[in-house]
């Protein structure tokens, strides 16, 4: 048996360059996200709501009709469910009436969707089934169309973009077995041989992988003569030679999910699919991200208000001591943060894909704060439905169903659901890219500053641009809109909340401020600091995202006066939660809580593990991925 695959030797500071040279430095158009992280809050970047052209709403409206009949005849998840596969019919249906190509250009056969009616379809098909919205999002969201249309060749987009609009699904391989958000450590290479590149490698969690007809694979070029070598990303044929699926992964949730470890051996891609320059692959794969997360939050929004749909019918109908469920108040706790909660999960997926569309604001920070709000408030969404279902939210639809009930299946959602949390960056993951976006100003007028490997002269530079723009900027977190009174009068009972967020968007700003200068270089160490920052500024960002659709709705429907009432529900909600948030800033359990982690790791508490059973055996935590021919059967599958 060969040696396990070794994985580059990186450092933690070259890790961290790597992923640095890979993200979007510049600013080339305003951010409302980016201005609130720094005290500045621009109302005027988000309203009036931006709204939708009025063809592009024609042709949503249409497909939207068209899918909503589909999922309601021709989607049966309750049978994906229990079969854990989405039926070939199913996919084949999808690609008749076009869902492949939503997003992809109508002159390549595409629909031509606008990013905001393709979230809203990939809400309505996940409330459908959450696997076959998955299948639908890997494909378009982060597979090979998205990278395509921002940086492939015009020969690149001819080739593929009309099979992949039509016909041919597709999927995204970064992650490797011992790779996950470090992509330093990368170690499926792709060598230069003439006209090709020879791809060798192991890739992990390939959503869509075993059914894919493309892929879009990330593979480290070695530098040599003509080569600058680096992170690269092809466009790879899935039945190429060499290409082995050598298993399908099973999941707690996503029963339907085409996932799965795929193998490359000596596969050869012709360098006219390399897409971009060598070394580009991790940029390209964080700028389709950019907009690719909304997707997730886009379905999170969909499962809230399915999940609202139920709570609000079983509470009315559910009756304990007299009376409807929903009448008591521990019940109704749980469905007024439902409501107030989906109704602000559509507000921050509808008011960033309205943005994504207008194209004329940077919403890096805007898509990840919905990929990370809409992940983390969905999952509670769910777990309070199965909490106001009781026991029958613990028990599945099949057996609902078999002994003569409502086949409601409330604990399943909670389990796809949970996927979000961890698809597409984690919590942790995002909480730092964010963090780092939002510190961004400071770090680019102080970073020399805290750089240990920069030298006195450039230090005092620094320290010069650093001076001139604490200058300006310090004195404007002191007084604010927030402080007037009459200050965003036209949203009448909801103004308060508006001037709140002013005034707490500088308070932010202050208090990161204060941190950096504390902690200064260690600032980077204190992700538990980072995290809670973070979580403010998208408490924040919903709220005004609410405030906003809450006025538009009044202004354009009929419903003005309820959205008033959810928008005040939750900004209330969202503001107990933000004070909370800035008393941990300060008073937490962090230090402690780093020297307990210490004693664990060190085998202090291994006292503590006694009296259980392990169950899950004594195998590798992590399988071998060495390079090399596949020795397992190919459990690829080619649809009709």
């Amino acid at each position: 048996m060969s040696a396990p695959v070794r994985q580059p030797k990186v450092t933690e500071r070259e890790a961290r360059q790597v992923a640095e040279a890979a993200r979007e430095r510049d600013w080339h158009r305003p951010s409302f996200a980016k201005e609130l992280f720094l005290g500045r809050f621009r109302l005027d970047l988000v309203h009036p709501h931006p709204l939708p052209a009025a063809e592009d709403v024609r042709r949503g409206e249409a497909f939207l009709a068209v899918l909503r009949d589909f999922c309601e005849t021709r989607i049966d998840g309750a049978r994906i469910e229990r079969e854990a596969r989405i039926p070939d019919e199913t996919i084949t249906g999808l690609k008749e009436i076009g869902a492949l190509g939503m997003k992809i250009d109508p002159k390549y056969g595409g629909l031509g969707l606008t990013q905001l009616y393709y979230n809203r379809a990939l809400a309505l098909v996940g409330s459908a089934s959450p696997a076959v919205g998955a299948l639908l999002s890997a494909h378009q969201s982060i597979g090979v169309p998205q990278p395509l249309k921002l940086f492939g060749t015009r020969e690149q987009k001819d080739a593929f973009l009309p099979r992949l609009a039509r016909t041919d699904l597709s999927a995204f391989l970064l992650t490797e077995p011992d790779v996950g958000s470090d992509p330093a450590r990368l170690a499926t290479t792709a060598v230069p041989d003439g006209d090709e590149y020879v791809l060798d490698g192991v890739k992990l969690w390939t959503t869509n992988g075993v059914v894919a007809d493309l892929l879009v694979v990330m593979a480290r070029v070695p530098a040599s003569e003509g080569h600058p070598g680096g992170i690269t990303a092809f466009v790879v044929e899935a039945d190429a030679p060499g290409i082995t699926v050598e298993h399908r992964n099973a999941f707690m949730g996503l029963r339907g999910l085409e996932n799965g470890v795929t193998r490359f051996h000596g596969v050869r891609v012709p360098a006219g699919n390399r897409i971009g320059p060598e070394g580009a692959g991790l940029k390209i794969a964080l700028t389709t991200l950019n907009t690719g997360r909304l997707s997730l939050p886009a379905a999170c929004a969909g499962a809230a208000k399915w999940c609202l749909k139920i709570a609000r019918e079983w509470s009315g109908e559910r009756e304990q001591w007299g009376r409807p469920i929903g009448r008591h108040e521990a019940v109704s706790a749980k469905i007024s943060f439902i409501a107030a909660t989906a109704f602000a999960l559509e507000a921050v997926v509808d008011l960033a894909s309205q943005m994504a569309d207008e194209d004329r604001n940077d919403i890096r920070i805007e898509a990840a704060l919905a990929k990370l709000y809409g992940s983390e408030k969905a999952w509670l969404i769910a777990d309070e439905l199965v909490q106001i279902r009781g026991g029958r939210g613990y028990e599945t639809a099949d057996s609902l169903a078999a002994r003569g009930e409502r086949a409601v299946p409330a604990e399943q959602l909670l389990r796809d659901l949970r996927i979000n949390r961890i698809f597409e960056g984690s919590t942790e993951i995002m909480h730092l890219l964010i963090a780092r976006e939002a510190v961004d100003a400071h770090l680019s007028v102080a970073g020399d500053l805290i750089d240990p490997d920069k030298s006195l002269a450039d230090k005092a530079r620094a320290g010069a641009r650093a001076g001139g723009f604490y200058a300006r900027w310090l004195p404007g977190l002191v007084t604010g809109a927030g402080q007037l009174p009459g200050s965003y009068g036209e949203f009448g009972a909801l103004a308060g909340h508006l001037r709140y967020v002013e005034r707490t968007s500088r308070k932010l700003a202050r208090s990161t401020f204060y941190a950096m200068s504390r902690w200064q270089g260690r600032m980077e160490l204190k992700q538990a600091f980072l995290g809670r920052i973070v979580d403010i500024g998208a408490e924040l960002f919903a709220m005004s995202a609410a405030c906003v659709r809450a006025e538009l709705l009044r202004t354009t429907t009929d419903h003005g006066r309820e959205a008033y009432q959810l928008a005040d529900a939750f900004c209330r909600q969202a503001r107990l939660r933000t004070e909370e948030l800035f008393t941990r800033l300060w008073s937490n359990t962090d230090d402690l809580d780093r020297r307990i982690v210490d004693a664990v790791l060190g085998g202090a508490y291994t006292w503590l593990e006694e009296g259980v059973v392990d169950p899950s055996g004594s195998g590798p935590w992590i399988a071998d991925a060495s390079p090399g021919p596949s020795r397992k059967e190919n459990v690829h599958r080619r649809l009709p």
